[in-house]
């Protein structure tokens, strides 16, 4: 996260992170990126979802995670039909079973 100058209010800052995908505050506007349209961030720690700063006013920047982000992908999504094709990885936890 990048701050203005002291005293100066927060240029971009995640909000929450939910099981769904995480919450972006920037600018003075909020965002919702699913994990469904932004796999890379499913998976990650919460210090590497955090980790984001704005540059030029315009462009996220996640450093830990190597993605790069538009603010215009977020508010025009139409415009940019492309999407991720990774697959998500899968927990591999033990399920316990229920008889």
């Amino acid at each position: 996260m990048k701050s203005l100058e002291s005293g100066k209010s927060t240029l971009v800052s995640v909000e929450n992170i939910t099981p769904f995908g995480i919450w972006l505050f920037v600018n003075g506007k909020e965002y919702f990126l699913t994990y469904e349209d932004y796999p890379w961030f499913r998976d990650r720690t919460i210090a590497e979802i955090h980790n984001v700063v704005l540059l030029h006013g315009r462009h996220l920047y996640w450093p830990d995670l190597d993605v790069d982000l538009e603010i215009d992908n977020l508010e025009n999504p139409g415009k940019y039909p492309l999407k991720s094709k990774s697959k998500p990885k899968h927990n591999k936890k033990a399920r316990r079973r229920v008889d």
